[in-house]
Formats: C-alpha cells, sequence, structure tokens
C-alpha cells in the first residue's frame, strides 16, 4: 500500500496518508476539519524487488543497457582483433628471426 500526500488549502497542513489504491481520496483536513484537502501528485518511490528471483540490476535504464552493450562488443572485438594481430605479428616475428638465424648460420 502506498503512502500519499495531502495538503489542505484552506490552512496549508501537509501530511501523509498511508492507504491502499483503491481507497477514495481523503477530503476533510484532519488540523482544520475543512473540505479542502488535495491529494499532492510526487515522484513516489521506485520499486525494486528483492529477494530470491529479483535482481537491482533487472531494473537499470534503458541508456545504461545500451552504453554497457557498446562497452562490451567494443571490448570483445578489440581483444579478438588484437589477439589475432599479436599472433599474426610474433608468426612474422619468428619468421624473420628464423631467415636471420639461417643467414647468419650459413
Amino acid at each position: 500500500m502506498p503512502t500519499y500526500e495531502y495538503r489542505c488549502e484552506a490552512c496549508s497542513h501537509e501530511f501523509e496518508h498511508f492507504q491502499s489504491i483503491k481507497s477514495p481520496c481523503l477530503e476533510v483536513c484532519p488540523a482544520c476539519g475543512k473540505k479542502k484537502l488535495k491529494r499532492l501528485i510526487g515522484t513516489g518511490g521506485g520499486i525494486i524487488f528483492k529477494g530470491s528471483g529479483f535482481y537491482e540490476t533487472d531494473y537499470r535504464s534503458d541508456s545504461y543497457k545500451r552504453a554497457a552493450a557498446a562497452e562490451k562488443s567494443g571490448s570483445t572485438s578489440g581483444s579478438t582483433s588484437k589477439s589475432t594481430s599479436e599472433k599474426s605479428g610474433s608468426s612474422e616475428k619468428a619468421k624473420s628471426e628464423s631467415g636471420t638465424k639461417k643467414t647468419t648460420a650459413a
């Protein structure tokens, strides 16, 4: 059940009230007794389910998910191409060294 904020337009008294979503809005101010009470629209709290089966990271924003996916795909392709170039570079280096050794030995 959510907590709603109310303010009286007559006496400016503000308070919070814990009530069901299905309950009708309060109308009478508990401070002055006038029927000038209005429910305020607030941002409320974000709901995060905790416990087995729920993870805080399940509720990440779309921009965070896109940035994480871009970083992951960028680092994966970068490491793959790096390891491929390192392998080809090391094989070329081994060929040149073996060629040098043959020339100096002969």
